[in-house]
């Protein structure tokens, strides 16, 4: 597809958020931080370019009941005897040669100082109407109108869209709960001996929300 381009990823992880705090800097600065649980993550398949069309390496993460886990799958993970990951993904490279299936990965392939973007699935916040989902502003009550603070008001009606709802139209609905990529945070510090990363401001997702920490 023209145009079209794959970020290769030199350091990646997985991890579950844990909360957010405050950090102080040598200086003596307070920083917004999430802290990341990132138990060390297992290295469970090695694409390549010659067999599966691209460079990417797999990883698992976290643990649950074996007897959950399919007979294709445990099949995948023949050469990992015992596992039973929770959340597997997987993360594109430029060199898969430097990895080998049951390494670990942990907090130490970062450093602090290394801009980051992390990526998770947003609280869910149900239905909700214009104001709180797209920062509608509300009709005013001047007018004779009592009634109109939250209202979305006219979507246009036939003279655009020809007597329909035109595609993207900003209205009520389900809020939340979706796939979003902060960019360009930074690590604040990163605990290999405690399995935990320190990423500046908030990220993406409630407490215990997988996590995926990438730089480019």
């Amino acid at each position: 597809m023209p145009g079209f381009s794959i970020e290769i990823m030199t350091s990646f992880i997985l991890g579950k958020k844990v909360n957010m705090t405050q950090f102080f800097t040598k200086a003596g600065d307070v920083r917004p931080v999430t802290l990341v649980d990132v138990s060390p993550s297992v290295i469970t398949q090695i694409k390549t370019i010659e067999k599966d069309g691209y460079n990417a390496i797999q990883i698992g993460f976290g643990s649950k009941n074996p007897k959950h886990i399919s007979k294709p799958v445990r099949g995948q993970w023949k050469a990992l005897p015992g596992a039973s990951f929770r959340w597997v993904r997987e993360f594109r490279v430029p060199d898969p040669s430097g990895f080998k299936i049951g390494d670990s990965i942990t907090a130490s392939v970062f450093k602090e100082g290394d801009r980051i973007r992390v990526s998770a699935v947003s609280k869910g916040k149900g239905f909700q109407g214009v104001v709180k989902r797209h920062g509608f502003h509300g009709g005013s009550r001047t007018h004779g109108q009592k009634h109109s603070e939250r209202e979305a008001g006219s979507i246009g009606g036939g003279g655009r869209a020809g007597g329909r709802v035109a595609k993207g139209m900003r209205m009520a609905g389900r809020m939340g709960g979706a796939r979003v990529t902060t960019r360009n945070l930074e690590v604040v510090f990163a605990d290999a001996e405690k399995n935990m990363i320190a990423v500046s401001g908030a990220i993406p997702g409630r407490r215990d929300t997988l996590v995926e920490i990438q730089t480019r």
